[in-house]
């Protein structure tokens, strides 16, 4: 069965979220329409790219992904359909896919697809649909754009290395309230080498040792841990990290190694 993803900043309590999901299955019936997620913050490209990075590859092969983060039409507006390790995505080219891709997308095409005058003011119901329904019935990608050589581009806040410290940042805080830096498991491993540390926060907290899983702390404990995304966290077993440590989108985190461990 073919699969249509959304990852949107639509919400809940409207009706473009009905009009979005109506207007694929009048296209597609027999289409399994999977919400990654319609509660990305308006037009908060880093945060949808954060989560559909760490999302689309538990789907399978030939999976669409519609994104609906900064659709809103303009002169300038560019919106593209993409192949990238087996996957499709549609979305506009405002710097999501730079965020997303660690290699360059295999096949990019500006889509072409004439939009409906009463879709005007909401092209994710009209062209985007149209674009994600083709790609989902195994059609081509030429058939729906022309091909571009390139996409916008956005850099990441990357962690940074001094002498014995990594300085890294919360990049995302999710419904748990787990806290979660931009420093990756890869990188932390890399700058450790075996050493001891201690990881320092806002209000003077440390913590000084990887947990494997949140209940390894007692509960109401803070922990730091590698999670599914393997980005480092901040974490209370049961508890709300961002709350009760004060910690926000932005806030500093810094790693101390041990010279002499």
């Amino acid at each position: 069965m073919a699969i249509i993803t959304l990852t949107t900043d639509l919400g809940d309590k409207d009706i473009y979220q009905a009009a979005l999901k109506g207007s694929i299955l009048r296209l597609l019936p027999t289409v399994n329409i999977v919400d990654i997620t319609n509660s990305v913050p308006a037009y908060n490209v880093q945060q949808a790219a954060f989560i559909l990075k760490n999302s689309f590859h538990y789907f399978p092969d030939g999976t669409v992904h519609l994104i609906g983060i900064d659709t809103v039409y303009s002169d300038d507006t560019k919106y593209l359909a993409l192949k990238y390790k087996n996957h499709y995505f549609v979305g506009s080219d405002n710097g999501i896919f730079s965020l997303m891709f660690n290699e360059e997308p295999e096949e990019i095409v500006e889509i072409n697809i004439m939009q409906d005058l009463k879709f005007l003011h909401f092209p994710l119901a009209d062209i985007f649909v149209k674009a994600a329904c083709h790609l989902a019935q195994g059609k081509k990608l030429t058939e729906i754009g022309l091909p571009v050589t390139g996409i916008e581009h956005k850099m990441n806040l990357q962690p940074v290395i001094e002498k014995s410290l990594i300085k890294g940042a919360v990049i995302y805080i999710d419904s748990f309230q787990n806290v979660i830096t931009n420093i990756t498991k890869e990188f932390f491993n890399k700058v450790q080498q075996g050493r001891k540390f201690t990881l320092y926060f806002k209000r003077n907290e440390t913590i000084n040792h990887l947990s494997w899983h949140y209940s390894e702390v007692p509960e109401g404990e803070k922990l730091c841990l590698f999670g599914i995304s393997d980005h480092l966290e901040i974490a209370i077993n049961k508890g709300n990290a961002s709350g009760l440590l004060g910690l926000n989108l932005g806030d500093s985190v810094i790693i101390d190694f041990d010279y002499h461990s």
